[in-house]
C-alpha cells in the first residue's frame, strides 16, 4: 500500500479520536489536523489525480465544517459563538 494512503488513513483515524475528546482538549490536536489536511490533499491530488483530491477536500470540509465556519466568520469580522457559550435565544 502506498505510504500516502497510509498517512491519509492515519489522519482520518486521528480526526475521529480527536472528535471524541472533550471540547477543551480538542483545540491543539484539531488545529494540527486542520493545518495538515491541505498539505495531504495536495499530495493526494499530485499522486492520484484531481478527482481524488476533490473527494478528499469534500471529506475534509465535512469533518471540519464548524471550525472552518468559525474561522471564516472571525476573519470577516462577523459575530462568532464559541461552543462553550450558551446558545442565543430568540427575542
Amino acid at each position: 500500500m502506498n505510504g500516502l494512503l497510509i498517512l491519509a488513513i492515519l489522519w482520518v483515524l486521528a480526526s475521529a479520536v480527536v472528535a471524541m475528546l472533550p471540547m477543551r482538549l480538542q483545540y491543539a490536536p484539531g488545529l494540527a489536523l486542520l493545518l495538515a489536511a491541505p498539505v495531504l490533499i495536495v499530495l493526494i491530488g499530485r499522486e492520484f489525480g484531481a478527482l481524488y483530491a476533490i473527494v478528499a477536500g469534500l471529506a475534509f470540509l465535512s469533518m471540519f465544517r464548524h471550525p472552518i465556519r468559525y474561522l471564516t466568520r472571525r476573519a470577516l469580522g462577523l459575530p462568532v459563538r464559541r461552543p462553550e457559550d450558551p446558545p442565543e435565544t430568540p427575542q
